[in-house]
């Protein structure tokens, strides 16, 4: 009553690419600007899809709730699209997860193969709707308008990548690779003709 492998994979996989997808959702650092015109050296403006922070780096003080002052930011196209995908993926995860538990649970004499791999492709979507709106964001990300940057013409702008992008690449891997294999178990161990399936299925019978 062993659980297969390719089944923790992914059960470990996306819970852990859930609580990086989340992390990225809703902190407010998409990205970063530094060498702000008119603007103290030591300030950091970090802009998120929810919020806007003003953080001092010397002093390490930290003013958010910005987003009020900032609509030109909030208004651009990728903003609301990027709100939705992120929210879904988070909700689609959990689902999939719903889903995969009752199939891969190994009180059984075998797992649920057609429950297991629906989670899977769940999953694997809940990914998918995270590294698309991070990959745009991404290849947009210096050319996004707001009234935060400030262009000086004595100082290159200064757009950096923010760390929610990179747990978000993370995330949004990591489940897309564990639905991915959940799914494809349900081609490599159908438990009807299991010669090559033992090490995976030990429950299938010759």
């Amino acid at each position: 009553m062993r659980t297969p492998g390719i089944l923790i994979f992914g059960m470990v996989l996306a819970p852990c690419g859930w609580i990086l997808n989340l992390t990225s959702t809703v902190a407010p650092n998409w990205r970063t600007i530094n060498n702000l015109a008119n603007e103290p050296s030591d300030l950091v403006v970090e802009q998120g899809i929810w919020d806007i922070c003003r953080t001092s780096t010397t002093s390490r003080s930290q003013l958010c709730n910005q987003q009020g002052n900032d609509q030109i930011y909030f208004n651009s196209q990728i903003i609301p699209i990027a709100k939705g995908m992120m929210v879904a993926s988070l909700i689609v995860t959990v689902l999939g997860l719903a889903v995969a538990t009752p199939g891969v649970r190994c009180w059984k004499d075998r797992p649920r193969w057609i429950l297991a791999s629906l989670g899977g492709l769940l999953i694997f979507c809940s990914g998918a709707l995270t590294i698309i709106p991070i990959a745009w964001y991404t290849h947009i990300l210096t050319s996004i308008n707001s009234t935060s940057v400030k262009r000086d013409p004595n100082r290159a702008d200064d757009i950096r990548v923010g760390y929610c992008i990179i747990l978000g690449y993370i995330g949004g891997i990591m489940e897309v690779l564990g639905g991915f294999v959940m799914f494809l178990g349900i081609f490599s161990c159908s438990c009807g003709s299991c010669l090559n399936c033992q090490l995976i299925c030990e429950s299938c019978e010759q």
